[in-house]
């Protein structure tokens, strides 16, 4: 352990939250959760029996980083995101695939229930995750019945002790209707893709609704589902989007940084097209709020006014999402797309003061395709040394001036860096979602 290291562990908090290991690259190798980060990062130094795999992590080890979350439950799915961006090939090695784990809700039976798999199907059940570590995410949903109460197999019709202890719906005994249980079920899916923050607005909303109204047992139902969750603060498991400190993710400090921001960004939407021969054109926009996916805000647009063009479905896409204004706007937007769709979008977006850049893959749709960024060079939006960082201190690629008579730069990404992470998974996300989207439509197409 160097110098650095030992001094930076003294500084661990007593509080959950997930860890990096880096090497002496700076590369992220390992990302774990922890109840208490002080006692779980120590571990890893401490001179005790280890199997080869984790000595062999251990003697990477070079630095280590942490973010600080609300609870365990936050650390769970804080982790599985981060893994997801940054793909740690410690990760990797040492994982056993059985401890992957999807939460599957079959969604399609008249009466659903929650069970666990590691194989997602394509069947009519909705699946969240995945999440590493068998165990913790099973615990997490077991706690989480007590607050949404579900059937943990086959509806049989049946009263059972899970009856008695309020652990079902109560369809058995007349307690609830499916319809009214698919409703609480789809409460359940929001709270484990990360939608908390916004489920607890909507909890609070309908209980003061539903009072005053006169409908005391929906305003009954909504007050003791809230207090649940916040009750769940106080429980052991494996925080909340809103509690991550969002200084601490470093690649939203580098676009802050590049872009001359006065915040980093808090949420970013991605935007792609999808078509085939310019039939079944549809548009995605996804979101990440500090940096993490935030899946229920995600929307997709059927294209009405072009075929095959992507230029005039990207335009007609943000067009209309500038329209929702109880969708909440943007920090930064990314295109799929290089200096022309830049270029097309800056006139939409800029009466709003939202900054816009562009994914350039010159063709190459891969997941390994470099990232390089389009960057309309725009006055200081407030960061307070402009052009401090250029991750390595680099010049753009490329520099030029658009048709429309604006100067832009190509910036290309090192290999593996933070913000080239966090671009690459927004892209992949928004590019997996209008694939998705365009394959529905095109399988009902060729249904009738």
């Amino acid at each position: 352990m160097n110098e650095a290291l030992k001094q930076k562990l003294s500084k661990l908090p007593v509080a959950p939250g997930v860890y990096f290991h880096k090497n002496t690259a700076g590369e992220i190798i390992y990302v774990g959760k922890a109840a208490v980060l002080r006692n779980r990062v120590r571990q890893y130094f401490q001179k005790s029996h280890k199997d080869i795999k984790t000595e062999a992590l251990v003697a990477e080890i070079a630095d280590t980083d942490w973010i600080v979350v609300d609870t365990e439950m936050d650390a769970l799915f804080l982790e599985s995101e981060m893994i997801k961006r940054y793909m740690p090939k410690w990760n990797i090695l040492l994982r056993d695939d059985k401890t992957v784990s999807y939460v599957r809700v079959s969604m399609g039976d008249e009466v659903p229930y929650v069970s666990f798999t590691r194989t997602p199907m394509d069947d009519k059940a909705v699946y969240v995750g995945p999440f590493y570590g068998k165990s913790a995410v099973e615990k997490a949903v077991r706690i989480l019945r007590r607050v949404f109460p579900y059937y943990n197999k086959p509806y049989t019709g049946r009263k059972t002790l899970d009856t008695d202890l309020g652990l079902t719906p109560g369809i058995e005994i007349d307690k609830c209707t499916p319809r009214d249980y698919k409703r609480n079920l789809r409460k359940l899916i929001r709270y484990l893709e990360g939608d908390r923050e916004k489920l607890i607005r909507d909890l609070e909303k309908t209980m003061k609704d539903e009072a005053a109204k006169g409908n005391y047992e929906l305003a009954a139902e909504a007050r003791d589902q809230l207090f649940g969750l916040k009750e769940l603060k106080k429980k052991i498991v494996f925080s909340d989007k809103e509690f991550l400190d969002i200084s601490s993710d470093q690649a939203l400090r580098q676009l802050q940084e590049i872009l001359r921001l006065a915040q980093p960004p808090r949420r970013i939407e991605g935007y792609d097209i999808s078509h085939q021969s310019g039939e079944n054109t549809v548009g995605s926009m996804v979101v990440f709020i500090n940096g993490v996916a935030a899946r229920d805000e995600y929307r997709k647009f059927k294209i009405r006014t072009s075929r095959n063009d992507d230029l005039k479905s990207m335009k007609e896409m943000i067009s209309r999402r500038l329209k929702h204004r109880e969708w909440d706007f943007p920090d930064l937007i990314i295109l799929d797309g290089g200096i022309t769709q830049v270029n097309a979008i800056l006139p939409l977006v800029e009466p709003y003061g939202i900054p816009v850049i562009g994914r350039d893959k010159s063709g190459d749709h891969t997941r390994n395709a470099e990232v390089r960024l389009v960057i309309p060079k725009v006055p200081n939006r407030g960061h307070p040394e402009p052009g401090k960082a250029r991750l390595s201190a680099e010049t753009p690629v490329a520099t030029g001036v658009s048709d429309a008579g604006r100067d832009w730069e190509l910036l290309e990404l090192p290999e593996g860096s933070h913000i080239a992470r966090l671009v690459a998974r927004i892209d992949e996300e928004a590019h997996r979602f209008a694939i998705t989207y365009h394959s529905l439509l095109k399988r009902k197409s060729m249904l009738k």
